[in-house]
Formats: structure tokens, sequence, C-alpha cells
């Protein structure tokens, strides 16, 4: 009979947590009370502790964010000779050897988030003809927001279909597996060493100096030794962040600084990522199946940032938190997404679908790209709440620990390529959304105010809209009531 693990308890607020690192393989014995996993929340990482002696079976692989109360692995009983006899199953294992079942299991593209469609596969872990265990990972696949791992389904002898690199839709075969009972000759050589890379030195966890299998690919691909990388993950792992800054400090960079001395015109080609190759290509679909138009204006930034000037430090000492721009701009695009709702909608077949509530998403930069999280309901969510969230969010993001919940769902984007300079520029629409506000860098201009010249803080906007969906008129019309309401931000506290 197995036991079932669940995800315990372990916090008030908390609500799910991520697997951060197995302790344990799948088939190995434990013992009651031995340590064989780490998960993570948002706030701390724990240890999960065997509740008894037996063989683990794990259920959810490293990486899975797994909600309270589910099941994360279970524990066979009955185990107990096993754990004090290996040699002896050792021996036998030879003898059985793997036996053909007759059986193929095909392994399909799981269902990974509401609102994606396909995937990229990434990365072959084990190679065609090799043998898998059931819930071994086998691959990476590659959505445009997040990596995931495949486990096999069944063990037995994999036959891979889809080749790295390509493109395959929710329930797309990946692979076949042809089902076997029993296990390799060579299985218990390897599970018997494993243990070896466990031992630490200092304060080094189990997994100090090994790569996800994702950073594996990236330091191989570089010619990077594993050893000379420096793990930030959980108990010193090698995460795919740590792989890509690791390519700074290699040898490739001095080679070309020194080329200008010998003369040599030197290049480098680096292989596509599926992220990237999927996100390009979303990006060539927005641009190939949508009407999109730009429309700009401009505004006059001085009543906003004389507001913040007097108010910041009042409402940081009662709020706890800044008060930035993004508070502003996000009422006033609420406000003006009232008045005209075509803005807020999307198109569903021969469908339009209107929104009577705000779901403002904001474009985020991170170490891994660039992050659409969402803000819901921003339309009842006062000038603090709204900047708690964007802290929140950015933060999660940064730190690489937003859901698929969190990245999905919007019906208007704001991105600010002013933090990075822009002076103007023209966004591209985040699907299925139908609008999306670009903000710039604020500049000193020269304007005329009442028949003068006055020197004034000016920000051009810029909204990209669908003009399947969105009018002239009412997109012209939207971004002169953002601006009307920037320029008189007592608007924005009365909601007129």
């Amino acid at each position: 009979m197995a036991h079932q693990v669940k995800v315990p308890t372990v916090g008030e607020s908390i609500s799910e947590v991520t697997i951060a690192n197995w302790l344990k393989k799948d088939g190995e014995a434990v013992a009651m009370d031995e340590i064989i996993a780490e998960l993570e929340s948002d706030k701390a990482t724990f240890e999960l502790a065997a509740p008894q002696p037996g063989i683990l079976k794990i259920v959810r692989q490293q990486g899975d964010v797994v909600p309270i109360g589910d099941l994360i692995c279970e524990i066979q009983e009955g185990a107990g000779a096993q754990t004090k006899a290996p040699a002896k199953a050792t021996e036998q294992a030879p003898a059985a050897g793997p036996k053909p079942t007759g059986q193929i299991k095909e392994m399909k593209v799981p269902t990974v988030g509401e609102s994606i469609t396909e995937v990229t596969l990434s990365t072959w872990i084990k190679k065609d003809g090799d043998f898998v265990k059931l819930d071994e990972v086998i691959a990476e696949v590659e959505s445009d927001k997040a990596t995931f791992e495949l486990p096999a389904e069944a063990n037995g002898i994999l036959r891979i279909v889809a080749q790295e690199g390509t493109t395959l839709p929710i329930g797309g075969l990946i692979c076949k597996i042809e089902v076997m009972e029993g296990q390799p000759a060579a299985a218990p050589k390897t599970e018997s060493a494993s243990p070896a890379p466990s031992t630490d030195s200092g304060g080094s966890g189990y997994a100090a100096g090994h790569p996800s299998p994702a950073a594996a690919k990236i330091l191989d691909e570089k010619g990077i030794s594993a050893s000379a990388v420096s793990g930030t993950g959980v108990g010193g792992r090698i995460t795919k962040e740590d792989a890509s800054k690791a390519e700074k400090s290699s040898g490739k960079p001095d080679k070309a600084v020194a080329a200008p001395a010998t003369g040599e015109r030197t290049t480098r080609r680096e292989k596509m990522s599926s992220l990237r190759k999927t996100i390009a290509r979303r990006l060539v679909s927005v641009k190939n199946e949508t009407a999109m138009l730009t429309t700009f204006n401009e505004v006059d930034m001085k009543p906003v940032m004389d507001l913040r000037s007097r108010y910041k430090e009042q409402f940081k000492e009662k709020y706890g938190v800044g008060l930035g721009f993004m508070s502003f701009f996000t009422s006033a695009v609420c406000i003006a997404l009232k008045d005209f709702p075509a803005v807020n909608a999307q198109i569903d077949g021969e469908e339009v679908v209107y929104h009577n509530y705000c779901d403002v998403s904001i474009a985020v930069s991170t170490p891994r790209g660039l992050v659409v999280p969402v803000i819901r309901n921003a339309d009842t969510l006062n000038f603090a709440q709204i900047e708690s969230e964007v802290v929140r969010l950015a933060t999660r993001g940064r730190d690489g620990k937003l859901s698929i919940d969190e990245m999905t769902g919007g019906t208007f984007s704001i991105t600010n390529g002013g933090v990075f300079g822009s002076m103007l520029s023209t966004p591209i629409l985040n699907p299925p959304q139908s609008a999306i506000l670009g903000m710039h860098n604020i500049v000193q201009r020269p304007v005329a105010i009442n028949g003068e010249v006055a020197i004034r803080p000016i920000m051009y906007l810029a909204l990209s809209y669908d003009h399947r969906i969105v009018d002239g008129r009412e997109s012209v019309s939207f971004l002169v009531r953002v601006k009307e309401l920037l320029e008189d931000p007592g608007r924005l506290v009365l909601g007129i």
C-alpha cells in the first residue's frame, strides 16, 4: 500500500509552493523523517520529510507549482527489506531484466495554461532509444511565458517523434514509449553511484555545482565547465540565468578584445532560444493578423510631477510605498476605458467581447526577458493599492516567480519605454487585447501656453490599437481623455 504525501500548510497566506529540488530520486529507498525534497514559496524555502520508510514514487517534478494539499509523491510501504539489503536487490535485477509488454504509450503535449495553445520542444534530456522510468524528466518544453519539464508516462524505451526546436499544438504527439516491465541491468549501478555528488563542502547544498537541464545545455553550447560557474539556485544549483551570465566571463570575449590588435574581424553565432523564437513568431502574427495602427499625443506632466513632489513623503509614510507615475496612468486609463469600451474589448471569432472591468497588464523587464503581469480589477484600486501591486508583480517577475495566472487574462496593456530613454515608439499589441498604451521619457520642451512660450516637462504618448474593433474616433478620443486626466489630476480623484 502506498502512503500519499501531500504539500503541507506552510504559512497562513501561502496557497502554493514550487518544488525547488528533489533530494531523493524516484524509486529510491527513504527512511522515516529523511529530507526528500525542498519546497519554495514566495517567502521562504521549506524541507519536506518522509513520513514513513519505503520506496519513493515521485508524482510532481522539480519546478512544478503545487497548491497546498495536493499530492506531491507516494511512499510504497513494506519496502524495509529492500532498504536493508540493496546488494541482494541489485543481484536479482539483471536476472529479471526489462521485458516488453507490447504496449505503446503515446505522449502528447499537456495543457500548461489557459491561454497557451502551443509550445516549443526546447531540449531532449533523454536520447532516442534510451530506457526511461515512469515520471523521469525526459524533455523540456517552452511556451512564450514559462519553461516546463516533461516526465515520462511509463517505463520503457523512448522513441522520439518531435525534434528539438519543433513547435507543437496542445495535444500534439511528442514521443512514444515502448512499455517494458522491469529495469535494465545498468540501472542499479547508476543509482548506487549517484549519491556521490551530494557531498557538501562548507554551506553548499545537495545540488551545489549541478546545473539544471536547461542550464547544462547552455553551458555545453558555450563550452563552459559547470565547475567554473557559481549557482544561485536552491542548494547552490546552477540555474538557466546563471548559465546565461557565465558566458560573459568565458574565454570568448577575450578573443574579441584581442581582434583589433591582429586586424581580425570576428563574428559569433548563437542558437536562438526557443523562447525567443516563440516570441518572434507571435509578434509577426500580430502584425499579420490585426489591423494595427498607432495614434500619438503629448502630455504636460507638470501637474502630476508637482502633485508627486508635494505629497510623496506623506504618501510613503502613510502607505509604505512610493508614489510613482504608474498609479496616475493606470487610474487615467481605467476611467478612459469606461468611456470607450471598445478599447477594452477583444475579438473572439465573429464576436466582440466587452469587459465591464479593467485588468491592466504592465510590461516588466526581467533577466529572462519581457513579461506582462496583470493588475486585476485595477478600476477598483486606489493609488496606494496600484503602486503596491506594481511593486509586487515587478519583484516577482524579476525573481522569476510569476505564475501563469498572474500573466494571463489582461484586457489592456501599458508599457513604459521611457525608463530606457525612449522618446517615441509604436508599441505592439498584446493579443488578444485590442489596444496598448506606450509611455515615453519626460523631456523639457518649449511649448506655447496662453500665447507665450514656456518650458514644460512633456511626455509623448502612443496608443496602438486594432482597427478591426477600435475606430479612429474612439482611439483618438481615448488618448485625449487620458491626456486631460493627467494634465488635471484632480479629475482622477473625483472620477470626472
